[in-house]
Order: structure tokens, then C-alpha cells, then sequence
């Protein structure tokens, strides 16, 4: 066994084992990959390409595994091709394949509003995208930040409405939805924004549409995170469901929403295939692109955000142009910053920490949430020199020799914090952020418009830093992105183009040339079998 096997890896491949009467010591060590394949985000191992790894013969290894008894009947592995899988994942992999297909396939019912009113020259792309999803069940809408799949997402809406209203029928049961409370809240300010500039007889249609996590939406059971009270037996009863940041679903998620889903439902995902996955096991977005094609896939390509540097900055890091973002970071600019080191730091960090602490201590929960939004420092890593944890103890540090009042507590007015798990009591998300701030009633936390006593809240981190991979469906005006030395694993294309594109107005790097080169040049390639499982 390889060093990076942990001890669970090999035990459930022993236990497996044991269970089934399998003694090869291949076999062992395949399912042993199969297990090690999930917690890197996999779901499944393509053991040709690990046999290099190994000195292992593929096809000799690939026959020892279809001869084993762990194949079944019952079946606990599986293989499609050169892909293995434990059963869960194959399941649920061919689950979404079905279902994907099957609401495709659907062919939505009632007369065809006329799209041009709505999208009219200029709305080029987003009006292909419309007709494609008044055409189809299922549409996968993406594109880059700024793209505008907002404006597509809410002007498609109003067609769906206008279309039932011409059919007869009342206006759809719309459902928004996000993987995290963040992502939700922003999902649902951004449609109501652009519902706000519709005619009023569109508006009208569309009053209300809240936005929801997944889980909410599908009804959280408790002790369990797999399983939800709406499913194939008691499905949604939305007309139309959108689901806003897709790249953040994992394949288990994207498989309880789907079953969930009626036939006859309008189901839009929307998001950046470009972008991290998800952090449990599939990349199902990215697998829909690959495996729908061109054709059934509604892609938005210009984007409408960013200054020509940021735009040209993410665009050469989700190309692979290693040079090319080399050159943008070089050039700088009002708009781009890049330093190779970390002692910058301060002068960054430092005043945006006090600016906080000075609306916190006046009671400006608004003006501290607006301070907060300012800049977002992005990091890799939780721990070590690059990481979430020392940035945030080297703020408050920086904080205690700036003040003079030293922090000892682990509340103070200022503290920027990030909620780490939903609570449904509290209506507070994983994702959610917030200000703790003075009042006369003692320190509380504003995060959004509601307050709470600090000793409400158990689930939040200190947020001076915060990793890219929490920061995925937010933005800040500016971002400082931090990265890791170029042998860091986590330093990869999709989450420097992530963080990259968090900045709604500038972008600092940092870090050297090595560093953004190894960043740009290392994909964060997953293994599935859900493209070519469509493509079949």
C-alpha cells in the first residue's frame, strides 16, 4: 500500500474482503483506491491509469477484479470500462444519468411566448439559452462570472410565466435553490434585482420567488444527510426548479434532487463548470457539459463584470495560459495587483480589520457588513503559513499592537465571523457571514438583517481569512488571493480561477512565479463515468 492510504481506506477493503471470501491482494488494493478515489472527490478509480502507479499489469488487474467475487451477485464493486466502483456510487451515478435524460427527453407543454420581447438584440446568447429551455426539460445554463446567467435565469422565468398564462394555466410554482445559505441569499437578491426591471405585468408574475439551500428545499431529515422527505415517492411539487452554483453539487446531492423532481418539472442548472466541484465525491456539472454536448447545453460566454484585466486574468487561468496570466499580472494596474510575498500583508489587511472594528464599535451593523464586503482574503489551506488559521491569528495580533486592547476573548466587536453549519432554528446557513457588534445590550451579531447574541451561535469561524473553497457563491469588491508553496496538492487551475473570480473590482495575487505556474498548469482532474454514460 502507497502512503497516502488511510487507515479506513484499507480497512474497508479488508473487511470487504473478508466478507466476500477475496484473498487476491490486487483485488484488495483496488477497492482499497476505490475508497481512497472518494475523499479526493472521485467517484470511482480508473484503474488502468493506476496501474503505472503500482507496476501492476492493467489488464491482468482488470480481470482479477471482474473475476472476484466482490462483483457480485450481490454486487458491492462494479465496472464500467476501466472505471471501479463501489456500489453506492454507481447507483447513484447511473441514477442521474437516467433521470438527467428522461427530464431531457420531456417535451414542456403549452404555446411558445415570443422570446425576443424579453431578449431582444444585444441579449444574443442569453436568447439562444432561452429558446434552448423553453424546448427542454432540463437545461444546464453556464458561464463565467458576469456572463449574465442572472439576467437569463429571471427573464426565462417571466417566458415560463407568460407561456402558462397564455396555456390558461396559473403561474408556475417556482422553487430557487443553492447548495449553501450564501449562494441562496445571492441567488435570490440577484433575480429579484433583475425581476425589479421587468414590465409590470412580468413583475406580477413573479412577486415573492425566496431562495433556499438544496436541503431545505428537499426537506432535511434528521440524523441523516443523504436522505430527505421529498424523493420518487413524494416528489417536489415545483413547476419550475432553478439551482444556482451546480458546480457545488455532488453527484449523492444531485441524485436525491433529481429523483425528487416531477417529469413534467422545468429543472435549470446554472453555474460555472470551470470552477471548484463540489466537496464531497462528482463533478456533475462539469459531467453534464461533457456528456449533453454542445447542443443541449446553453452556454453564456461574455462576460459583462469585469475590467478588461480581470476578465483577461480568469480567462488565461481557465484556459491553461500559464504565460498569458503571467503577462496580466505583470502589466498590473488599477484593477490587478500581484506580489511574490506575504509581507505586503499588513498594509492590506491591517486597515481593512480596523475600518471593521471602528463601525463595529460604533453599533453601524450596516456599515460593518459593508466594510466586511469590502475585501476577502482567500486562502488554500485551513492550517500552516498559508493558511485560514494563522492569517486570522496574525490579524488579531496586528489588531492588539494597533488598539493596544489585547483580545483575549474569543468575541470582540470586529470579529468578522463565517457560519460553518446550517441551522434551521435560527434560519443561518453554512456560508452565511456576519459582524460582531457593540450595542448597548452587549455584543451581538448582525448577519444579514437579523442579530444574535453571541452565545446563540456554536457553528462560525473567525473570517479575517477564509479558504476559496468556502467562498465559492459570494463575492467581495477586492480580493487578496494567498497562494501556497507549488507543491501544495490544493493548488490547482480550478481553485485559482475560483478565487480569482470571487472580485467584483480587483484582484491581488499573491505569490511567486512558480507558484502561479504549478497553479495554473495542474487540473483537478476527478474520475466518473457520467459523460460517457450520457454520450451513450
Amino acid at each position: 500500500m502507497t502512503p497516502d492510504f488511510e487507515p479506513a481506506d484499507t480497512h474497508v477493503a479488508q473487511r470487504l474482503a473478508a466478507l466476500t471470501g477475496e484473498t487476491d491482494e490486487s483485488v484488495i488494493l483496488a477497492v482499497a483506491l476505490a475508497v481512497r478515489a472518494l475523499r479526493a472527490g472521485s467517484v470511482c478509480v480508473d484503474l488502468r491509469a493506476a496501474a503505472g502507479e503500482f507496476g501492476t499489469d492493467a489488464d491482468t488487474w482488470l480481470a482479477a477484479v471482474r473475476a472476484s467475487p466482490l462483483i457480485g451477485p450481490p454486487a458491492v464493486l462494479h465496472l464500467f470500462g476501466d472505471l471501479l466502483y463501489l456500489d453506492r456510487y454507481w447507483r447513484e451515478e447511473q441514477q442521474v444519468c437516467d433521470d438527467a435524460l428522461a427530464l431531457l427527453a420531456a417535451q414542456p407543454p403549452g404555446p411558445t411566448p415570443e422570446v425576443a420581447r424579453l431578449f431582444p438584440d444585444g441579449f444574443d446568447e442569453q436568447r439562444a439559452a432561452a429558446k434552448l429551455a423553453l424546448a427542454q426539460g432540463l437545461t444546464v445554463l453556464t458561464g463565467g462570472p458576469g456572463t449574465g446567467k442572472t439576467t437569463t435565469v429571471a427573464r426565462l422565468l417571466a417566458l415560463l410565466a407568460e407561456q402558462a398564462a397564455l396555456a390558461g394555466r396559473a403561474s408556475p410554482r417556482i422553487a430557487l435553490a443553492a447548495p449553501t445559505g450564501k449562494a441562496a441569499a445571492r441567488l435570490q437578491e440577484a433575480v429579484r434585482a433583475e425581476v425589479d426591471r421587468l414590465d409590470p405585468v412580468d413583475r406580477a408574475r413573479l412577486t415573492g420567488l425566496p431562495a433556499t439551500t438544496l436541503h431545505r428545499l428537499l426537506g432535511a431529515l434528521p440524523n441523516t444527510s443523504s436522505r430527505f422527505r421529498h424523493h420518487r415517492g413524494n416528489r417536489l411539487p415545483h413547476d419550475v426548479i432553478v439551482v444556482d452554483e451546480a458546480s457545488m453539487v455532488s453527484l449523492t446531492m444531485m441524485a436525491r434532487l433529481l429523483e425528487a423532481v416531477r417529469p413534467q418539472t422545468r429543472l435549470l442548472l446554472v453555474g460555472d463548470p470551470d470552477q471548484l466541484a463540489s466537496v464531497e465525491a462528482g463533478a456533475v456539472l462539469a459531467d453534464l457539459v461533457d456528456g449533453l454536448g454542445a447542443d443541449r447545453v446553453a452556454a453564456l460566454h461574455t462576460s459583462h463584470r469585469f475590467g478588461e484585466s480581470i476578465g483577461a486574468l480568469a480567462t488565461a487561468i481557465r484556459d491553461g495560459d500559464a504565460d498569458g496570466a503571467l503577462e496580466v499580472l505583470a502589466a498590473g494596474g488599477p484593477h490587478i495587483a500581484w506580489t511574490p510575498s506575504c509581507d505586503a500583508l499588513r498594509d492590506v489587511l491591517l486597515p481593512h480589520a480596523l475600518r471593521l472594528r471602528e463601525a463595529a464599535l460604533l453599533g453601524d451593523a450596516p456599515g460593518a457588513t459593508s466594510v466586511l464586503d469590502e475585501h476577502r482574503l482567500l486562502c488554500a489551506h485551513r492550517h500552516g503559513p498559508f493558511g485560514v488559521t494563522h492569517w486570522n491569528r496574525q490579524v488579531q495580533r496586528w489588531l492588539t499592537e494597533a488598539t493596544g486592547d489585547p483580545m483575549w476573548s474569543v468575541w470582540y466587536a470586529g470579529r468578522p465571523v463565517l457560519v460553518t453549519a446550517n441551522d434551521y432554528g435560527l434560519k443561518l446557513y453554512n456560508g452565511d457571514t456576519g459582524v460582531t457588534v457593540a450595542t448597548p445590550e452587549g455584543l451581538r451579531v448582525a448577519i444579514g438583517a437579523a442579530s444574535f447574541s453571541t452565545g446563540r451561535l456554536t457553528e462560525v469561524d473567525t473570517m479575517h481569512a477564509m479558504t476559496i473553497h468556502k467562498s465559492q457563491g459570494s463575492q467581495a469588491d477586492e480580493v487578496t488571493v494567498l497562494l501556497p508553496s507549488e507543491d501544495s496538492r490544493l493548488l490547482t487551475r480550478e481553485l485559482f480561477y475560483t478565487a480569482v473570480t470571487r472580485a467584483k473590482r480587483a484582484v491581488r495575487v499573491v505569490g511567486s512565479a512558480a507558484e502561479v505556474r504549478a497553479a495554473i498548469d495542474r487540473q483537478a482532474v476527478r474520475a466518473t463515468g457520467l459523460g460517457p454514460r450520457l454520450r451513450r
